[in-house]
């Protein structure tokens, strides 16, 4: 029995090649994006570029020998081999039982389902050791070290990293907050609930939001029923997100530019910097009160 395999449109038969294999092209730029977009979820899911790649090609072209998928997607078989045991003990890629080996991807739904429950599990039994490790760390024997408040920096990188230092400071916070966000930043402030915990701190700390305005920022605030209480600015093209706390604590959200890789187009990173440095975080107070004279409440 013949089983015909529909050809996926953004891959083509490759002429003259060791193997019968279709290949990866870019074809529409719209269907690409959106592939890109499915790749991207993997990584944050848990796999490295080349492991989404892998598992990418199988799950669109059906179940495939180890040698045609580095020839398909322009990798080492050594390093194909190890990168499917690699999504075959993740239980997303299956081996089949004859000579020589093929291999098959289960179906995106089942695999993210897997990938999540995977780092559900990481994260629980992470928990449960974070006691334990606290309890032996505080049973040690500690040096008597005489500590001098020194200026420092803390580079962070990603949003998850800078969205924990922006809660951590909004946690340290003992009087007052100062905040500038743009749009772009306010909406990434809002999807990691970081507003929310603005809101219910407001209630014992003087909170002073600047953002831009912009029908995103307004339609942000109005959600959480901060209309009233927040300042708008016209101009601020250019301008990083910045939150001060007590006047002693700085952090500042920038956005680097995508890099173009081939084809291929990096998304914009969101990269922070944590200081106490008097003189910067007296430089953006100084930057905040100028930016309030000329903000529409």
């Amino acid at each position: 029995m013949t089983v015909s395999v529909q050809k996926p449109k953004d891959f083509i038969r490759m002429p003259g090649g060791k193997s019968d294999v279709y290949r990866l092209v870019r074809s529409e730029k719209e269907d690409n994006a959106q592939l890109e977009i499915v790749k991207s979820a993997l990584v944050e899911y848990g796999l490295s570029e080349n492991e989404a790649e892998v598992y990418f090609y199988l799950a669109r072209t059906g179940e495939r020998k180890a040698s045609e998928v580095a020839e398909a997607i322009c990798l080492h078989r050594t390093e194909v081999y190890r990168i499917l045991r690699v999504l075959e003990k993740r239980g997303i890629v299956i081996e089949t039982f004859e000579t020589p080996l093929r291999f098959t991807a289960i179906p995106v739904d089942r695999a993210v389902e897997q990938l999540v429950e995977a780092q559900r599990m990481r994260v629980n039994f992470l928990e449960k050791k974070k006691s334990e490790l606290i309890r032996l760390w505080s049973s040690m024997p500690k040096l008597l070290i005489e500590e001098n408040k020194k200026e420092v920096f803390q580079m962070l990188d990603g949003e998850s990293q800078v969205m924990l230092k922006a809660k951590e400071l909004l946690d340290s916070a003992g009087s007052e907050a100062k905040i500038f966000a743009p749009d772009a930043s306010l909406g990434m402030l809002y999807n990691n609930d970081f507003l929310t915990d603005l809101e219910q701190r407001s209630y014992n700390l003087n909170i002073s939001l600047l953002t831009e305005n912009s029908l995103k920022s307004r339609l942000i605030c109005e959600r959480l029923g901060w209309a009233t209480q927040t300042h708008c600015i016209e101009d601020v093209e250019g301008l990083p997100c910045f939150m001060v706390a007590d006047r002693t604590t700085l952090l500042t959200i920038y956005r680097k530019k995508g890099e173009e890789k081939g084809q291929r187009h990096r998304k914009t990173k969101v990269v922070g910097l944590w200081t106490n440095c008097s003189a910067l975080v007296d430089s953006m107070v100084a930057l905040f009160s100028q930016l309030g004279e000329t903000s529409e409440k």
